[in-house]
């Protein structure tokens, strides 16, 4: 796993970069994020170590993947990316996490991650931008997706796809560890 510092450091160049590839100010990029402007500037000085959420909600306001705004080093044509050097963006003492393993940008952000809910954990979302499609391969034990308020069990083996523009959660309330591969595309931002 990569230092936390170098993820945050990474996180700032490109929250910075990304901004003024945009042509934002901080108050723009914090309306279109539903963030602070004194959290944006936290971030781009990497003093902070921000929420899941406010990642995600950072990503999307400047339309990049989540891989893409914590990238912390530019690659060849083929990116490899050792397990080790995944990224956690969240992960519980009890053993959950969620390991983003690779992303592009091209035509809107794609991701896929490797998740490990323990028995009796989750982790809720926010809404993404409207048209976000997600979909989940569970390895192991029975994942609860819920969309809407209404819970869907994912048995394992089983893929599920549901669009993700509308806040949603993966829990496990079983007595067995969840491991899923998920990917996450977010629709090309309009110009």
């Amino acid at each position: 796993m990569p230092d936390l510092d170098l993820v945050a450091q990474a996180l700032a160049r490109n929250v910075r970069r990304f901004r003024a590839d945009r042509a934002l100010t901080l108050d723009a990029l914090a309306a279109r994020a539903g963030v602070s402007r004194g959290m944006l500037i936290q971030i781009e000085q990497a003093r902070t170590n921000p929420s899941v959420g406010t990642v995600v909600r950072v990503a999307d306001a400047l339309g990049v993947s989540i891989a893409r705004l914590l990238d912390y080093d530019e690659g060849p044509a083929v990116r490899l990316v050792p397990q080790e050097e995944a990224v956690t963006l969240w992960s519980t003492p009890q053993g959950s996490s969620a390991v983003l393993l690779a992303g592009v940008e091209s035509p809107g952000p794609l991701e896929i991650w490797d998740w490990v809910l323990q028995p009796g954990q989750g982790h809720d979302s926010d809404a993404h931008p409207a048209g976000t499609m997600e979909i989940v391969r569970v390895e192991a034990g029975t994942l609860v997706v819920t969309l809407d308020g209404v819970e869907h069990p994912v048995p394992q083996g089983t893929t599920a796809s549901y669009e993700a523009g509308r806040p949603h959660g993966y829990h496990n309330p079983g007595a067995e560890v969840v491991r899923l591969t998920m990917v996450v595309s977010v629709p090309a931002p309009v110009a």
